[in-house]
């Protein structure tokens, strides 16, 4: 059963640094593109960033570029969010999601119009606050 893990979220100032985890189980990430979206209340699921399998294409929404980093730890089965800078807009639930190479064209094209295969998971709260 393909299961991805969100953790890391919670609250932080603005200025500050968190960074997302997120665990694959049931299957490994070698072969699967991986991405970051998030969803705010009241707004449409943005693709934050998005990474392929070899890690040689990588996306990032003008939003987050410069202070976001994704990364990603095949041995580990692991994928990385690392946000620095935090504004009070990236307040939001953020959310793993993985693609097979089958379905993957580009990062970006991955993070605009996900595929309908891409696996998500449950999310993780990110607040942003003083």
């Amino acid at each position: 059963q393909v299961q991805l893990v969100e953790s890391g979220g919670g609250l932080v100032q603005p200025g500050g640094s968190l960074r997302l985890s997120c665990e694959a189980s049931g299957f490994t990430l070698d072969y699967y593109a991986i991405g970051w979206f998030r969803q705010a209340p009241g707004k449409e699921r943005e693709g934050v960033s998005c990474i392929s399998s070899s890690g040689g294409n990588t996306y990032y929404a003008d939003s987050v570029k410069g202070r976001f980093t994704i990364s990603r730890d095949n041995a580990e089965n692991t994928v990385y969010l690392h946000m620095n800078g935090l504004k009070p807009e990236d307040t939001a639930v953020y959310y793993c999601a993985a693609v097979r190479e089958l379905f993957f064209t580009t990062a970006q094209a991955m993070c605009v119009h996900p595929d309908s295969e891409t696996n998500w998971g449950q999310g993780t709260q990110v607040t942003v606050s003083s």
